[in-house]
């Protein structure tokens, strides 16, 4: 890597940096009550319990953003690293039915252990994501021929089917419709600060496990054989990617239910800006994973207020299309 490459990554990071910084301004600024940048500010840093401005930033539009911004990083990071660990352009948590099997063990920890804290809902969330990957690997490599992009693909939909169809039924049988709706669609509204102090250690600790298997996973994009040859421990470190991926994966499903897409779309721009060396990517992704969902978050409520739009309904918008365009490119290829 040249001065001019390093240079053009160090501006990169500071300019998602900086636009990280300004779409959290803009969403805990604007809504259905605007506030002025000092309004703002002071709720902050001299927060007044007695200021409705400051009620507003502090209990609802503060915790709310910071929630987007850390799930949209642990879903892209998340996402990143299972594109790299499986060579698979197409994975994603929520496609490859990571998400659904934490909120299957959402859907039975409300029907069958209301009282449940918080941690303990997560824990649970972090096993829903570990058996319904283990289920699609499983799957993926029963079929003949072993496990391809596109065969983790298809074991990842079904997968996704079976355990939103069991949430589903589990809903209606607990009469638990209304509860699980949120989860199904995805979203921050109902963050609040005791969420963030379990949420934001375990991505950030995620993510720094995941920055730091970002050499063998670099090495693992050029094929299992040349990774092995360069003194990488293939099993080993698609099995330890897999699990960082899992506990972002789970905690975020936990605090803002499951939220596609973002690990599909994320990690294929940081790529394209930045390079394929995962221990830069995969901050990168982070930081453009937090944007999206600030800003997916901030139109969901800008849509038509005062009703809000679901956070999964439009970054759907943008995954969808992307997903049908790598998967006519995938097919091409086969």
């Amino acid at each position: 890597m040249n001065d001019r490459q390093r240079w053009r990554i160090v501006i990169w990071f500071l300019v998602a940096f900086a636009a990280l910084l300004l779409s959290m301004f803009a969403a805990i600024s604007f809504g259905a009550k605007e506030l002025t940048l000092q309004s703002v500010w002071t709720a902050i840093f001299q927060y007044d319990k007695d200021d409705t401005a400051h009620q507003i930033v502090q209990v609802y539009r503060l915790p709310r953003v910071l929630g987007a911004v850390l799930t949209g990083m642990a879903f892209a990071a998340a996402g990143a690293l299972m594109q790299g660990v499986t060579r698979n352009p197409m994975a994603d948590t929520g496609i490859l039915g990571i998400n659904a099997g934490s909120a299957f063990a959402v859907a039975l920890s409300f029907a069958l252990l209301p009282h449940l804290t918080y941690g303990q809902l997560m824990l649970l969330s972090f096993l829903g994501a570990a058996l319904s990957t283990a289920a699609i690997v499983l799957l993926g490599k029963a079929t003949r021929g072993g496990m391809s992009s596109l065969k983790l693909t298809i074991a990842g939909a079904v997968i996704s089917s079976i355990l939103h169809a069991l949430s589903t039924g589990i809903a209606i049988y607990f009469e638990l419709s209304q509860d699980l709706a949120f989860w199904y669609a995805g979203g921050v509204a109902g963050v609040r600060w005791e969420h963030l102090k379990w949420l934001a250690p375990i991505v950030f600790i995620g993510i720094a496990w995941a920055i730091g298997m970002g050499r063998s996973i670099t090495s693992m994009s050029l094929g299992s054989v040349t990774a092995a040859s360069l003194g990488v421990r293939v099993g080993r470190t698609r099995l330890l990617g897999m699990a960082a991926a899992v506990v972002l994966a789970g905690s975020s499903v936990a605090v803002a239910g499951s939220i596609s897409f973002v690990g599909l779309v994320v990690p294929h721009i940081a790529r394209r800006l930045i390079g394929v060396d995962y221990r830069l990517s995969i901050p990168f992704s982070a930081l453009l994973g937090a944007i999206l969902l600030v800003w997916a978050d901030f139109a969901s409520r800008m849509v038509n207020p005062p009703r809000e739009f679901a956070i999964g309904g439009m970054v759907a918008m943008v995954g969808v299309p992307f997903f049908l365009y790598l998967a006519r490119k995938e097919r091409r290829e086969l």
